[in-house]
């Protein structure tokens, strides 16, 4: 689905998709190097996580364990906070990233659980961004369903059938890939700084989404 939402997207809301999948690959790099191996925004890599600890190391899979339910606990603050948004539930959602990242930046350094956990509980919000009847339209901080999409819309190129908007699911993609390698890169580079980085683009991203809806388009995605 996720080459058919961000077809329906019009151009500022797909920029914006993508940015936001930049974002998340940005912190997910970062939380990665952080966590020694633990993800921020990828659950399916932690749950694979938690399998192996609970049968190598038990005593270790609280770790995977606690970030899965913080994600999860993220993710419904983000719906709470969407639903109330109104109109502004772009802005709201991530003015509520922009919040848990400034959190997560304060305790590095400090508290490395509690810089982990807030990272983690700002990228389950940031899914709500792009809501529809109540559900993720857009997902931005997991790419397998888009890969998915992109290799249909490959194959179905291919074969010279209508792609229906699977290729652009790989700008998605694109965005969390290139949001990953910076993220890596400022980590290795400038380590003190780095969640402050991911605290001004979730600041820069508030502003453009409420300048989006502040231009009166009330197209729901």
């Amino acid at each position: 689905m996720a080459g058919e939402r961000m077809r329906q997207l019009d151009r500022p809301r797909r920029r914006l998709a993508i940015a936001i999948a930049a974002l998340a690959g940005f912190v997910d790099a970062t939380g990665f190097l952080a966590a020694g191996g633990y993800f921020t925004s990828f659950m399916s890599g932690n749950t694979t996580r938690l399998g192996v600890d609970l049968v190598t190391a038990p005593a270790t899979a609280i770790v995977p364990a606690g970030i899965l339910v913080a994600f999860v606990a993220g993710v419904t603050v983000g719906a709470i906070v969407s639903e109330r948004g109104g109109g502004r539930r772009k802005t709201a959602v991530m003015a509520t990233t922009a919040g848990l990242l400034l959190l997560a930046a304060t305790l590095d350094g400090q508290w490395q659980a509690g810089f982990i956990g807030a990272s983690v509980l700002a990228m389950g919000a940031l899914n709500n961004v792009f809501r529809r009847e109540g559900e993720v339209a857009v997902g931005v901080t997991y790419m397998t369903g888009a890969l998915v999409r992109l290799g249909q819309g490959l194959a179905a190129a291919i074969t010279q059938q209508p792609t229906s908007g699977r290729l652009s699911a790989g700008l998605l993609w694109l965005g969390l890939g290139s949001g990953a390698i910076l993220g890596a890169f400022a980590f290795t580079a400038w380590r003190e700084v780095t969640p402050w980085i991911a605290v001004g683009i979730a600041l820069l991203l508030t502003i453009v989404a409420w300048r989006i809806e502040r231009a009166g388009d009330q197209r729901a995605i």
